[in-house]
């Protein structure tokens, strides 16, 4: 029902009706009770419970991820592992273009990845200084697979931004969730839009801005002060988690920053990022560090322990050209065996793998040879929120995250001999 205002009100009627004593006519007794605040509690509970079921199944959806991805990671190391081997070599220009293909799809899926990992579970933070208009753009592109052909997006990049003391993943986890939510609420308003994503130096406040600027249907007054509480989405049930800028706000406020929203002119949203800015000079001389050039390395005998036989050969391979002397085992416990047989300089060795695992290889080395423990390099599909991080943490073994470039893997050997 309706209040004289034009309000609305749930009612609860309880009638019953019986005939009048005279005339033929029917008499109804009714009491009309107002429930709104009954109703509204009610409405809360299901959206509670709803937000519970979600969570619940975003916790399952993490462990599925990490899953797949680990299982994704593996051959994508492989197929990166070989592109960037054929790369080397001298090929006819259709070859050379094909290899380069090849190369840069196997990177974007590792990307591809990687975002899947960073959505569905929390990462370890790794800091350094980085460059936001280069972050900005790799986003952009990286959002391009999927966007829609009816949504343009700008970007407008403020030349000698200076660089930001912070983790690259998780400020671009920030700025997808913001760029994805403008686009979900442009094209559910009008069917197309238009997105800007700008940056600038405040130097007022000593801080890097990133906006990202939509033309959709705004956010209401009302639920801009609950935007960042979790749980609160003004998206349809089913559509979102009401997580992803609760998750941001975590981020920002995590670097020193601030996030703040804002209507845009004309009609849309502005969401700013600030980033405060390191005390570091960039124009200072960086202290000296003594590189052991790979030179130096040949000669030295290696131990690859990995039960994917394909990417154990390219990097067997690459490892010789090197100059390195290298054996394979397919797994923990044939690397205990070789163990026995030859003193090594250097492991390499997977997390996962069946009978022995990596953590289980490593404890034993430890325990035989503690020298050789510390020189010990892991190679892993997943290590976000499993298991597995807080014991690299732990061992303080060099590890790298599958898919990897050569280049990579044969400078952490380097530093490892050195």
């Amino acid at each position: 029902m309706r209040r004289v205002n034009g309000s609305p009100v749930w009612v609860e009627v309880t009638a019953r009706a019986r005939p009048a004593r005279s005339g033929g006519l029917l008499r109804v007794e009714a009491l009309v009770r107002d429930v709104s605040e009954r109703k509204r509690l009610d409405d809360q509970a299901k959206d509670i419970y709803q937000q519970i079921l979600q969570s619940e199944k975003m916790a399952a959806l993490g462990q599925t991820i990490s899953g797949v991805a680990h299982e994704l990671n593996n051959p994508l190391a492989t197929i990166l592992s070989w592109a960037e081997r054929l790369s080397e070599k001298s090929l006819d220009d259709t070859a050379t273009r094909g290899v380069s293909v090849i190369l840069g799809e196997a990177e974007r899926a590792a990307r591809i990845v990687r975002n899947l990992l960073t959505f569905a579970r929390k990462r370890q933070s790794t800091r350094a200084m980085i460059d936001l208009n280069t972050l900005v753009k790799e986003t952009i592109a990286l959002r391009a697979y999927d966007r829609m052909p009816n949504l343009t997006v700008s970007a407008d990049l403020a030349s000698s931004l200076p660089s930001v003391f912070a983790d690259a993943h998780q400020i671009q986890q920030v700025l997808l969730n913001l760029m994805i939510n403008a686009e979900q609420a442009m094209l559910d308003t009008n069917g197309r839009g238009s997105l800007g994503v700008r940056t600038r130096h405040d130097s007022e406040r000593d801080a890097a801005v990133i906006e990202v600027v939509d033309n959709g249907p705004g956010i209401p007054i009302e639920s801009q002060t609950r935007i960042f509480d979790p749980f609160f989405t003004t998206k349809e049930v089913g559509k979102g988690t009401g997580l992803g800028l609760t998750v941001a706000y975590a981020i920002v406020q995590e670097h020193g920053g601030r996030i703040r929203v804002k209507p845009t002119r004309g009609g849309g949203a502005t969401f700013s990022v600030e980033l405060p800015l390191s005390s570091f000079d960039a124009t200072s001389k960086p202290p000296r560090q003594t590189v052991t050039p790979m030179d130096a390395a040949r000669g030295a005998s290696v131990l690859i322990v990995e039960d994917e036989r394909a990417l154990a050969t390219a990097l067997a391979e690459a490892l010789t050209d090197a100059g390195l002397k290298v054996d394979h085992a397919g797994d923990g416990e044939e690397a205990l065996a070789c163990l026995r047989r030859t003193n090594y300089d250097v492991v390499i060795c997977d997390l996962k793998m069946p009978r022995v695992d990596g953590m289980t290889l490593y404890r034993a080395i430890a325990a035989a040879t503690p020298e050789l423990a510390r020189r010990v390099i892991f190679v892993t599909g997943d290590v976000a929120g499993t298991d597995a991080e807080p014991f690299l943490e732990e061992s303080g073994c060099r590890w790298l995250a599958k898919p990897f470039r050569l280049s990579e893997l044969l400078r952490a050997v380097r530093e490892t001999l050195a």
